[in-house]
């Protein structure tokens, strides 16, 4: 048994499926004698392809954003034509018999080695350069043949990964994913995030998980408490078994509820918002029975576009998801890059001292004015698709720290909107709102309010900026409790301003789709929740046990307590008497 971070509720029992740092299928086949000769020709073709791509790359990152930028693509193709790199890869091809996956697998982890030795950080951070060349190369060969990885296993799979990637995430389509385990993350990594938007149980932060599980294994991922369970005894595997199908009945039963409305037990009707990547989402949000979306990513665009993409690619993508959105109601939050999710052709070519402090957001998209009002003009022109009556786009700004942001994006908007009339283009009436995720902020927001047509609440990192703990670090992750007093202290101070001055409120942090969470937010008044679509039937159902008066004698209890602990095991206490039928899609 090991203990995780638990990311997503739920149980799941499956076959493991390790996806090692790189590759989603390593291959570990040996090329016969009349193979060799093919298997070249493959890796040139991919190479050649490779560099192509890289010099169209940079060419249009020189265009769009700048020369400077645009100089790690050079990079890029330098690393891709050493003569080195090329050399191994073709002796391994010929002389081991390696397929030439499996040598860029075996070049990656030498050049690790190498370099995890050296205290050069100049040196270290090549291993970055390194791994996206191979990535790259990979991604074409994976494209000239069959990938042969959904022949691997069939039936339930529980992915094992180091962490996972947006674009590994699209590779697992074929699959029957049951669950997910990564060694590194956290409830606010991409694979929590990806786990969540499909409903699938996870655990984030199991070191070492992938030296001690193999490909074919039996896992059992109990999602609640953070446990998993290698290779179980039958009488373990039959226990497992039995909760997830509950876990699957429950989520049956609770979806049947998608067409009635979220209203709690007296009366008061609350909003249920989706929290989405992609247009795919948006439909499963209709399928859950969302109002609307209340948070739209638009960053999964970027890190799954093989380069920068342009006005008229985000405006085709930003159509799709709002057509697909339930009653066409989309919150459109701009590029939120940085911290943990990073694109090179914005001069992400050096790790920070500090990333999720440091140069990301909207800090990054003031750097890149030009970059910044491409993404704009596409939302406003999108956001001409909406007839009146019909819907709503809504615009917001991530990590708003100051007044002067504020100010300075809405003076961008009007630029853009200005450059819009200019050109002849039909563009639409949009809101702009603000995310409520910097203490400064939270801490000035009556300032605020009168500069902005809404707000919604990031929780995620809200807490670890009040914390003052990277919630990617484990040694420091069990500081970033949404549940803490000093949390709960500042968002019911948020949500008192914002309702007493009538901005519209939501909160699309994490915390939105837990129940204990839940109960306490309806408590100080919110009444906008956003989340991930596979939560709201759940919290559908929580509302209607839920009423007023006896959430906020909840509350008042909640806010005498003095320790995260204290207030986690009451609100497990509440719960249970409020919906016990609920408490197998609670996580600690």
């Amino acid at each position: 048994m090991r203990k995780g971070i638990p990311v997503s509720p739920g149980v799941a029992v499956g076959t493991a499926y390790c996806i090692h740092e790189i590759f989603v299928n390593p291959d570990t086949k040996r090329l016969e004698d009349n193979e060799v000769t093919a298997e070249l020709a493959n890796y040139e073709t991919a190479r050649d392809r490779a560099a192509a791509e890289l010099r169209a790359l940079e060419h249009k990152v020189a265009t769009q954003v700048g020369h400077e930028e645009a100089k790690i693509f050079g990079a890029h193709e330098t690393i891709l034509r050493d003569a080195h790199f090329t050399n191994k890869v073709r002796g391994w091809i010929v002389e081991d018999r390696l397929t030439a996956q499996a040598a860029l697998h075996r070049l990656m982890e030498t050049y690790t080695v190498l370099l995890a030795k050296t205290n050069d950080e100049y040196l270290k951070e090549r291993v970055t350069d390194i791994r996206d060349v191979i990535v790259r190369l990979s991604g074409h060969l994976l494209s000239q043949g069959k990938n042969t990885a959904t022949d691997v296993l069939t039936g339930p799979v529980i992915v094992v990964a180091d962490e996972l990637l947006p674009s590994q995430a699209i590779a697992l389509g074929d699959f029957e994913v049951r669950g997910i385990v990564t060694q590194a993350g956290s409830q606010t990594s991409h694979a929590a995030i990806i786990a969540r938007s499909r409903g699938i149980p996870a655990i984030s932060g199991v070191r070492g998980i992938l030296r001690q599980v193999k490909t074919g294994d039996t896992l059992v991922v109990d999602g609640r408490g953070g446990h998993v369970l290698i290779n179980p005894d039958p009488e373990q595997r039959s226990a497992y078994l039995k909760l997830e199908r509950e876990f699957y009945l429950l989520k049956d039963q609770l979806a049947a509820n998608r067409d009635q409305p979220a209203v709690t037990s007296d009366g008061q009707s609350l909003e249920l918002l989706a929290n989405i990547n992609s247009a795919a989402d948006a439909r499963a949000a209709v399928a859950m029975g969302a109002s609307g979306v209340g948070l739209f990513r638009t960053e999964y665009i970027y890190l799954t576009h093989p380069d920068i993409p342009d006005e008229e690619e985000q405006l085709a993508a930003y159509r799709e998801v709002i057509a697909a959105s339930p009653a066409k109601t989309v919150t459109i939050r701009t590029l939120d890059i940085g911290g943990d999710k990073t694109v090179p052709y914005l001069g992400h070519t050096h790790q920070e001292a500090n990333p999720f402090m440091g140069w990301r957001s909207i800090r990054l998209s003031f750097e890149h004015p030009e970059f910044f009002t491409t993404q704009l003009r596409a939302i406003l022109r999108a956001a001409a698709d909406i007839q009146p009556g019909e819907g709503r786009v809504r615009l917001m700004f991530p990590m708003i720290t100051t007044i002067e942001e504020v100010r300075k994006v809405r003076a961008m908007v009007h630029k853009a909107s200005e450059q819009l009339k200019a050109d002849g283009k039909a563009q639409g009436a949009v809101q702009l709102g603000m995310m409520l995720e910097v203490p400064a902020a939270a801490i000035s927001i009556n300032d605020m309010l009168p500069l902005v047509d809404f707000v919604s609440i990031g929780s995620n990192d809200l807490v670890q900026y009040l914390m003052a703990a990277d919630r990617d670090n484990p040694k420091v992750s069990h500081l970033c409790q949404p549940l803490a007093p000093p949390v709960l202290r500042v968002l019911a101070n948020v949500i008192k301003a914002c309702n007493k001055a009538g901005k519209p409120l939501t909160l699309c942090g994490e915390m939105a789709g837990q129940p204990r969470a839940f109960v306490l937010l309806f408590a100080m008044g919110l009444r906008s929740f956003s989340m991930s679509p596979a939560f709201i039937p759940s919290m559908k159902e929580l509302a209607a046990h839920l009423s007023e008066p006896i959430a906020k004698q909840i509350l008042r209890r909640a806010m005498t307590l003095r320790t995260t602990a204290s207030v986690k095991r009451f609100m497990a206490e509440e719960l249970g008497k409020i919906a016990p039928n609920l408490q197998i899609l609670d996580t600690a």
